[in-house]
C-alpha cells in the first residue's frame, strides 16, 4: 500500500545554494544545531560518498514516539535540481527549481510503500506526523540557505571569452 506526502515552499534563497545544502550529506545534514535537519532525524552517518549521487547514509528518525534506523541511497535524477533518497519502503524526492535569481521553489515528495498493518498505520498517521517535521525542516533549510555564502559558478557556468587577436606592429 502506497502513501504519498508532499510539502512545498518558495524560499528566499538561490536555488543552487538550497540544492547544495540538500545534496551535501557530509556537511549540511548534520544533527541539530549544525545542520538543517530537525530533531526528528538524528544519528546521521555517511557510509559512502557524502555529496550527491552515490552517497549512502544511515540515520534515525523518530515519529509518533517510535525511533527507527534507516539506510538510504542517494541518486540525482537531474543533478542540480532533483535528488532522490531511497530507503527500505520509503523514497523521498527533493526538487529545487529557481524562481528568479534569488528564490527557489522547494518540494519534498515522500512515498511510503508498506503492506499489511504497517501500511495502514502509515496511511492513517504519517501525513499528520510529517507535516510539522517537514515544515521545521524547510524553515531550517531556508535559514541555512540565507546564511550560506553564494556559490562560485561551476566550470560549465563560467562564460568563455575568446581572446582578441594580438595586434602586431610591423616595421615599415
Amino acid at each position: 500500500m502506497q502513501t504519498r506526502f508532499s510539502a512545498e515552499r518558495v524560499m528566499d534563497a538561490p536555488a543552487e545554494v538550497v540544492y547544495h545544502l540538500i545534496s551535501d550529506y557530509s556537511e549540511h545534514h548534520r544533527d541539530h544545531p549544525e545542520g538543517f535537519l530537525p530533531d526528528a532525524f538524528s544519528d546521521m552517518v555517511v557510509e559512502r560518498g557524502g555529496v550527491g549521487h552515490g552517497t549512502v547514509v544511515r540515520f534515525s528518525s523518530k515519529m509518533g514516539g517510535r525511533k527507527q534506523t534507516m539506510t538510504a541511497s542517494i541518486t540525482e535524477t537531474q543533478p542540480g535540481r532533483v535528488l532522490v533518497e531511497a530507503g527500505e519502503g520509503v523514497v523521498t524526492t527533493f526538487t529545487v527549481e529557481p524562481e528568479g535569481s534569488q528564490r527557489a521553489r522547494v518540494r519534498f515528495d515522500t512515498v511510503f510503500d508498506f503492506g499489511g498493518v504497517t501500511g495502514l498505520m502509515v496511511r492513517l498517521f504519517a501525513p499528520g506526523m510529517l507535516r510539522p517535521i517537514y515544515a521545521e525542516e524547510m524553515d531550517r533549510l531556508e535559514r541555512h540557505a540565507k546564511a550560506h555564502p553564494a556559490l562560485a559558478p561551476t566550470r560549465a557556468e563560467v562564460p568563455v571569452v575568446a581572446a582578441a587577436p594580438a595586434l602586431v606592429a610591423v616595421g615599415m
